[in-house]
């Protein structure tokens, strides 16, 4: 059992050296073949979001513009009608139930509007933890960002939450899953007993580090 656990951790180890040198690269590549943002994203949870993204999209005329989980609908579009931003510019995804699937949700239609570059639009705040989560899910895929955040008074986040969120971005890598039980086991207040955490499944761990050194990531 102790060589099992041990054979895990290895490739897992493994598997993250592999991720934290592909990141970087696929982020140097993204910046140098677009140096400018083709795109703005920005992450719904506050009006003022949308507001500074409209603001932008103005400056912007050639940019098209995908919200995650916003406003509704009605709103989302009168914000930036009132800036005399089209709405044909305008993408409105709702899949997103927290941070990590803002990006998650909306790679692969980045991707397929072949998009290197983004402008990556979130209160300042949230700032920090947005560009962790960006960092590891967009620029795996060869998509750079350059953050515009929008003021607010709210406190700064916990780190912690910087730190779960940048744990399963990293997941979401090598399984393809967010890993969303994660927020079960580390609260806004505490941390929890990790061995009642579902998503440190061994087989599905095992599994997954297979799966990563099995295929090429560049």
């Amino acid at each position: 059992m102790k060589l099992q656990h041990k054979w895990i951790v290895a490739v897992l180890g493994l598997a993250m050296v592999g991720i934290f040198g592909m990141i970087p690269a696929r982020l140097a590549i993204a910046y140098f073949q677009s140096p400018h943002p083709e795109a703005i994203l920005v992450l719904g949870g506050n009006p003022y979001r949308e507001a500074t993204a409209a603001q932008l999209a103005s400056q912007y005329p050639e940019l098209d513009i995908w919200v995650s989980s916003g406003e509704l609908p009605k709103n989302a579009k009168a914000i930036f009608a009132t800036a005399g931003v089209s709405i044909q510019r305008l993408h409105l995804d709702y899949r997103a139930t927290d941070t990590v699937t803002n990006f998650t949700t909306l790679v692969p239609e980045l991707k397929q509007h072949q998009i290197q570059h983004v402008f990556l639009v979130t209160s300042d705040f949230h700032m920090p933890r947005a560009q962790a989560i960006a960092t590891v899910v967009l620029g795996s895929q060869g998509i750079a960002f350059t953050s515009v955040p929008v003021p607010s008074d709210d406190p700064p986040e916990a780190k912690h939450r910087i730190l779960r969120d940048l744990g399963r971005s990293l997941l979401w890598i090598v399984t393809g899953r967010t890993g969303a039980s994660i927020g079960s086991c580390i609260d806004s207040e505490n941390v929890r007993n990790i061995e009642n955490c579902k998503f440190l499944d061994r087989n599905l761990l095992r599994k997954a580090g297979r799966n990563y050194l099995s295929r090429s990531v560049l």
